[in-house]
């Protein structure tokens, strides 16, 4: 059963992502666009995972076979740049090979649509329908044949992606900034978009896991505090300002500040909207989705704007974002975007955005830091995840979602939304999160108080109320 979560269709390789499942997403695609009257043309994009220049390749043949001129990336390339291909082509749609984050056994597909957006809910949803029920016909031609008949096209719009993120920063106050960086790559796809980048605004650059490696090192392609170790100590050895890290295809990013420290997600949002708004002086409302830190929400209303929350997938970030006119959105996951770049979210422009943050603010990360929390405050935000057998999650769903049964909390109740999971707002602006992973077998938490006290009584009471302890 092919299945479209929040990011994607992604699955186990030699399980559920085989290469005839691979070529029933390309006919259902081919067939969806051909019904709907879309230019008959995609771009073909791949990452550095096992299979996935050879998936590429067999969806691609098939999207041929159906009548769809495929524009085939010529190497592994970072998703932001298939996305950014999307929209400069004037695409209808895109496709990129790409489990993102997960672990090295899966792969997957994402979908984007016109102006370079994450397919949403309707097209995934449809076509996850259509890829159940389609036959595929092995094509005629082999890849290297439809080549040779101009019915694929290599492309490379590498130049032009990088230029398009070089002409929306300062560059002459980053080259004066003579800022020392360290970049982990995380053996994923970014390190030659941002090698670039980084070098033409004259940064000291040092990469680390920059190598092919289609285990991630041993650890999972996210960059989070605990697979950032070695940057980490990279950034304190050297003495640098701070550490870049981007996920296995480089829309997420972590950072490592100037003191070693751990810059998680919600914080990197955070940052840049207040940087946005008080120094570079813009404008606009913010998107956030519904396990993202709320002290947006308090930097928004302090500038006279709007956060707005979404459930999780950033597909509903950038139709939030185009709605509203917002000018950031982003997850806690670490995926974020900017209004004037492509609408799906870009760890390589993100990363530019912060390199220019610190060269304007002549400030380390860690001092704008300190500068918003004597503003705003500090707010103590805690995610975990719970692996379950699926009859505990069915447990689980049915205690939350259809019987709506909650444990007793100290503190009252502001209002509890099911839209996507189930979150507990409490009057205090404390509050707490549970919902199915959308891309994993796993549930996940988030929590948002005052306190880290508040945070662990509140995780204490949840997972004694659902008889579950943390990974």
């Amino acid at each position: 059963m092919i299945k479209f979560g929040t990011g994607g269709w992604r699955e186990i390789i030699g399980d559920q992502f085989t290469k005839a499942n691979v070529q029933k997403v390309a006919k259902a695609l081919a067939v969806m666009m051909l019904e709907d009257g879309a230019k008959p043309e995609i771009c073909m994009g791949y990452d550095r995972r096992f299979l996935s220049k050879e998936a590429a390749m067999w969806a691609s043949e098939v999207l041929v076979s159906e009548g769809i001129h495929v524009y085939f990336t010529n190497k592994s390339k970072p998703t932001p740049l298939i996305m950014y291909t999307v929209d400069y082509l004037k695409l209808d749609y895109g496709m990129a090979i790409t489990a993102s984050h997960n672990p090295h056994l899966y792969n997957g597909i994402k979908v984007f649509t016109k102006g370079g957006k994450d397919a949403d809910v309707s097209v995934t949803s449809r076509l996850q329908e259509l890829a159940n029920q389609v036959e595929v016909v092995q094509p005629p031609y082999l890849f290297d044949q439809y080549v040779e008949q101009s019915r694929i096209t290599y492309i490379d719009l590498f130049n032009e992606y990088i230029d398009s993120i070089l002409e929306q920063i300062d560059q002459t106050a980053i080259r004066d900034a003579r800022l020392k960086v360290v970049l982990d790559p995380m053996y994923g796809v970014s390190q030659t978009s941002l090698r670039t980048i980084l070098s033409t605004v004259r940064c000291d650059l040092t990469v680390i896991n920059e190598r092919h490696d289609t285990l991630f090192g041993g650890k999972l392609p996210t960059p989070n505090s605990a697979a950032l170790s070695k940057l980490k100590q990279a950034v304190l050895d050297l003495k640098c300002d701070f550490g870049i890290a981007t996920d296995g295809d480089a829309d997420r990013i972590g950072i490592i500040d100037d003191q070693g420290h751990f810059i998680h997600p919600n914080q990197i949002l955070v940052l840049l909207y207040y940087y946005l708004l008080e120094t570079k002086g813009w404008r606009g409302d913010v998107v956030r989705n519904n396990s993202t830190t709320h002290l947006l929400d308090k930097i928004a209303q302090h500038y006279g704007q709007k956060c707005h929350e979404v459930p999780v997938g950033f597909k509903h970030i950038s139709s939030k974002m185009a709605e509203t006119e917002a000018i950031i959105g982003g997850e806690s996951s670490g995926g974020l975007t900017i209004v004037g770049h492509i609408s799906g979210k870009d760890g390589i422009y993100a990363a530019a955005l912060l390199v220019e943050m610190v060269a304007k603010m002549k400030r380390s990360i860690s001092e704008i830091q300190h500068i918003i929390e004597e503003r705003f405050g500090r707010f103590v935000y805690v995610d975990k995840d719970f692996h379950l057998y699926q009859e505990k999650k069915d447990d689980i769903y049915r205690i939350l979602l259809e019987n709506k049964e909650l444990p007793e909390f100290p503190w009252p109740i502001d209002k509890v939304s099911y839209e996507d999971g189930c979150k507990i707002y409490f009057q205090s602006g404390g509050w707490l999160i549970v919902r199915f992973s959308g891309t994993e077998p796993i549930i996940r938490m988030a929590a948002e108080f005052e306190s880290k006290e508040l945070v662990d009584q509140a995780y204490a009471i949840i997972e004694h109320f659902l008889q579950i302890n943390p990974s």
